[in-house]
């Protein structure tokens, strides 16, 4: 999560670099002639255009009801003259600082979309705060100058349902025709990773199938039931593809990775593996026990544990 957070305090003070100052223009220009609302109409549509990625921009008085129409891309609006906008989330924490704040992301009422809101505190001759001019964002508006959130590589554990936990003693693992046949099944699966590029495959132990993803088709995923899996033909579908040298599961791990997703389900009748799956490009294999708690480890780690770690 430090990452993840990390990522987004980046992106926020992206955004806000690029609001501060036009913002502050406008609220000079706005705080000068508050006592004309047509003149405040007319300021909002000029700085609107300064503020390309801004969707509305209106004003406030000091209580944080909207005095002004509101500026939009094909406009002025009156939807929202008058409205109280004290209890929205960019409003519910007002600083006395007298710079622009970006509020959280919250759900727009509107539009329904992921929406932040920069506010910039209008000040009178004496520096006293007597509104606010808020700027509107939503966020799909916003130039894909950001990378993608690379996901950590640390090792996960994610607790699931608590009224599974609660009776994880009153349970236990019944024979599945996947598990009476695996011997059969996980070299099926193996061929089709390490000869075929399915480059992700997750095995659902109790329910005896296979959820893959084929590096010829990666926006779909295939789900193979038991009779597919039992049956070698099933390799006749997805043709030989050499295994990509950029992966960073080593095409000698697929069946090391396997062989012990069947350890661990097999190994304790109350506590089992339910479903286990490996990404060859992330490394990150999935584990999901009975429990309902999860496991995302790097695959080294996962093979480099031993029995008496997972009993």
């Amino acid at each position: 999560m430090t990452e993840l957070k990390n990522s987004i305090e980046i992106q926020r003070a992206s955004l806000s670099n690029m609001l501060i100052d036009p913002m502050r223009r406008i609220a000079a220009e706005i705080s000068n002639v508050l006592g004309d609302i047509d003149k405040v109409n007319t300021s909002l549509m000029m700085g609107l255009a300064t503020l390309p990625y801004v969707k509305y921009l209106y004003a406030m008085d000091k209580n944080g009801v909207q005095i002004s129409k509101t500026a939009t891309r094909q406009g002025l609006s009156d939807r929202d003259d008058h409205r109280d906008r004290s209890n929205r989330p960019y409003m519910q924490s007002k600083p006395g600082q007298k710079d622009m704040y970006l509020s959280g992301s919250y759900i727009s009422l509107q539009s329904k979309r992921p929406s932040v809101s920069a506010v910039q505190p209008l000040l009178s001759n004496t520096d006293d705060i007597i509104g606010f001019i808020g700027a509107d964002v939503d966020l799909r508006d916003l130039p894909l100058t950001r990378e993608v959130y690379t996901e950590p590589t640390d090792w996960q554990q994610l607790k699931g349902d608590p009224a599974i936990r609660g009776h994880l003693f009153n349970q236990c693992r019944i024979q599945s025709l996947l598990d009476t046949h695996i011997d059969d099944v996980l070299p099926v699966i193996e061929e089709l990773m390490t000869e075929s590029c399915v480059y992700h495959g997750k095995i659902h132990f109790s329910s005896s199938r296979a959820t893959i993803w084929h590096i010829d088709d990666p926006y779909r995923y295939r789900i193979l039931n038991y009779e597919a899996l039992v049956d070698p033909d099933i390799c006749f579908v997805y043709p030989h593809r050499p295994y990509p040298k950029d992966a960073k599961v080593p095409q000698n791990k697929i069946r090391d990775i396997l062989e012990t997703f069947k350890y661990l389900r097999f190994a304790d009748e109350n506590i089992y593996l339910r479903a286990g799956s490996v990404n060859i490009f992330n490394g990150i294999v999935g584990l999901n026990f009975s429990c309902d708690g999860s496991h995302y480890i790097p695959f080294e780690e996962f093979l480099a544990k031993d029995s008496t770690f997972w009993g």
